[in-house]
């Protein structure tokens, strides 16, 4: 069955990481980009985790798991290396009604974290399901190659371009209309060919 794709704003949010090592080290990192709030949960945690951020952030709870901490998450990630530890965790998470992804057991997932090629706003994410993270990755070095830091600057002019279109142009089929016009691919080539200032020239002209 098909999972429903979306882009969660966990900004201030209770995020709990149950374990300490490698794999969790890149589950915390990525987390704390996304604004959410950390704790990590494990008797062994890795020296990188604790200079990630502040002290506050993530927090660091050297202990073995215990149900008590998962209270108040939005989502919980089980990176720890004991099988049964992670059923138990998926386990605890269901009776929470707690989103909970166990990290390469894709039976034990409520949500798949995509491979994602990020530039600046601009994200795109790339997943299989749960059948084959390896290739997400693969997909994901090769969209690199075509999205580049241009595509995230474009967007940053678009977003300018946006505002203005809603504030001046009532008629909703002219709007689409010309918000269509400046996002195709002629608009991006004009960009690149002719750099910012220019382009909100011609994007002033069009509205």
């Amino acid at each position: 069955m098909a999972k429903y794709p979306i882009f969660l704003n966990l900004e201030g949010r209770r995020v709990v990481v149950i374990g300490g090592g490698t794999v969790a080290v890149r589950k915390v990192q990525v987390l704390l980009d996304s604004g959410a709030r950390v704790i990590v949960v494990s008797d062994n945690i890795d020296k990188m985790i604790a200079t990630f951020s502040s002290i506050e952030n993530p927090e660091l709870i050297k202990s073995k798991y215990e149900k008590s901490y998962l209270s108040g998450a939005v989502l919980v990630i089980a990176a720890t290396n004991d099988n049964e530890l992670n059923k138990q965790i998926y386990k605890d998470c269901q009776e929470f009604e707690i989103l909970c992804n166990v990290v390469d057991v894709p039976e034990l997932c409520d949500f798949y974290v995509p491979a994602v090629v990020k530039r600046g706003n601009l994200q795109i994410a790339i997943g299989t399901n749960g059948a084959c993270p390896a290739y997400s990755g693969h997909l994901r070095k090769k969209m690199e190659e075509t999205f580049t830091e241009q595509h995230g600057k474009f967007l940053e002019v678009l977003e300018q371009m946006r505002l203005k279109v809603i504030d001046e142009v009532s008629e909703p089929n002219m709007r689409k209309a010309i918000l269509g016009k400046l996002c195709d691919d002629s608009s991006f080539d004009y960009f690149i060919n002719n750099g910012s200032e220019k382009w909100l020239a011609y994007a002033n002209e069009l509205i």
